[in-house]
């Protein structure tokens, strides 16, 4: 009788443990399953459309050279207008992430310079997307311009500046850039014409731009007065997916009073964005 009871505690033990082994089996599949929903359930964000970056150095035509930098064409020594075309790569650690290129060329009018930088955007943040990251490194950069929030131009006010560019005497400056009654902003007579020429003409003002990648500004800043040439910045910035451009055109004539034109340089400037998001996309 003592060894069957102690045969029945065995098998009661054994039938305890196999119970509690399949119980526990059961609840650690319900946690397995658990933290497969949970992972399935967080998607990476979108990586960026671009991966690569273009050379920037001959990203811009010799064409498009020509127009920006009319010194080129000064240049009699073919070595030496080669090597001004070729411009000068700004000096990176990964072409594939951020790229640049910069020309400087000296006339007998005026110094011009240009600088193009194409940045490749890429987020560490598996919740962020590279084009996301890179619409905030576009954000920070218009703000930090100041450009303001307004409404392109309407077609009235683009006229102006074409007209004024075409030689009419009564476009020559927008009311708002020279006192009532004043006249001719460009006569002596009616003040500094250095004064009167650094607004920039309506329509021109820093402002976004709505026809050029994803989002994009124009900024035209004019520093230099008196004794020294006055000099006209005009930088563009625009972002396509992942990838902020941004140039930059400089130009400081070398007669005093001489203010660069600035529906001239804004032109010449968006035709070359529009023109390097075209290579982009394509």
């Amino acid at each position: 009788m003592q060894r069957k009871a102690y045969v029945t505690g065995i098998a009661a033990l054994l039938a305890a443990l196999l119970a509690g082994c399949t119980s526990g089996s059961s609840g650690g599949d319900d946690i397995s399953d658990k933290n497969a929903d949970t992972s399935t359930s967080t998607v990476a964000a979108q990586p960026g459309k671009y991966r690569t970056l273009p050379e920037a150095c001959g990203a811009v035509s010799h064409d498009t050279l020509d127009s920006l930098l009319p010194g080129i064409a000064q240049i009699t020594d073919e070595e030496q207008r080669a090597k001004a075309y070729e411009g000068e790569a700004t000096l990176t650690y990964d072409t594939d992430r951020k790229v640049g290129c910069h020309w400087k060329i000296e006339s007998t009018d005026a110094t011009d310079r240009l600088s193009v930088d194409f940045e490749r955007v890429v987020s560490y943040d598996n919740a962020v997307s590279d084009d996301s990251e890179a619409q905030t490194i576009y954000t920070q950069l218009e703000t930090a311009a100041d450009i303001p929030q307004s409404v392109s131009p309407s077609p009235a006010e683009s006229e102006s500046p074409s007209e004024s560019a075409s030689g009419s005497p009564s476009a020559s400056a927008p009311a708002s850039a020279s006192p009532a009654g004043s006249g001719d902003p460009s006569s002596s007579d009616s003040g500094s014409a250095s004064a009167s020429a650094s607004t920039t003409p309506s329509g021109l003002q820093p402002r976004t731009l709505s026809d050029l990648g994803d989002e994009a500004y124009l900024d035209d800043q004019l520093s230099g007065s008196g004794s020294t040439a006055e000099q006209r910045t005009v930088t563009v910035v625009f972002r396509t997916s992942n990838v902020v451009v941004t140039i930059v055109y400089e130009e400081q004539p070398m007669a005093t009073g001489t203010v660069p034109d600035s529906k001239e340089m804004q032109d010449r400037a968006q035709n070359l964005a529009a023109q390097l998001a075209e290579a982009l996309n394509g």
